[in-house]
């Protein structure tokens, strides 16, 4: 299904999805200034919530305990209207949140290769799954097992390109000034 531009800006939202790494939060600012519409970025909303970093609920209550605060807070937050939403790079992990984001506002899934990603975030150690090892390895295995989920979940998909996020805000900016929704397939599988 494709919104139309005037339907994402008069009632839908923008939601932000794909890999650590891929620039949800920095595209999202700069996606929502350009919009005149509040960003809000999920992990930091659920840290505010919490007090302690996303590190820190990992630590201590597990992967799974976090995945269900961040579905939680995710159908909290995109029942409202008129913003930009940056989820975690998990949070099409839960079949019901894909659904939630699909039905209420239009979903850009932010591309970007392992290899990109990860040139990103390799000095970032606020990251509990890459706290492995071989990082890169295992960024890689997440982009296998989540691209699929990235690409079902999303109306439209974009490049996001390692220096450039003000290119792919632009991107966005002329799909949704477009007639209707473009939707595009990543170059890089």
């Amino acid at each position: 299904m494709c919104f139309t531009a005037r339907t994402v800006m008069q009632n839908r939202n923008v939601f932000l999805i794909g890999l650590m790494g891929s620039g949800k939060t920095t595209i999202g600012q700069l996606l929502a200034k350009r919009l005149q519409l509040p960003f809000i970025d999920s992990d930091h909303e659920l840290e505010q919530r919490t007090g302690v970093s996303v590190a820190t609920i990992f630590e201590i209550e597990g992967e799974v305990a976090f995945r269900h605060r961040e579905a939680a807070i995710i159908d909290e937050l995109s029942r409202r209207e008129q913003f930009v939403l940056g989820t975690g790079g998990g949070a099409i992990l839960a079949p019901q949140t894909r659904a939630n984001l699909r039905q209420r506002g239009m979903v850009i899934y932010l591309h970007s290769t392992a290899e990109t990603s990860y040139e990103r975030i390799r000095r970032n150690r606020d990251r509990p799954l890459l706290m492995v090892t071989d990082p890169l390895a295992r960024l890689k295995q997440l982009y296998e097992f989540r691209h699929p989920l990235y690409s079902e979940t999303a109306h439209c998909v974009v490049e996001s390109y390692r220096d450039r996020p003000t290119a792919v805000v632009n991107e966005i900016v002329a799909t949704l000034d477009g007639d209707r929704i473009a939707c595009a397939t990543p170059r890089d599988r």
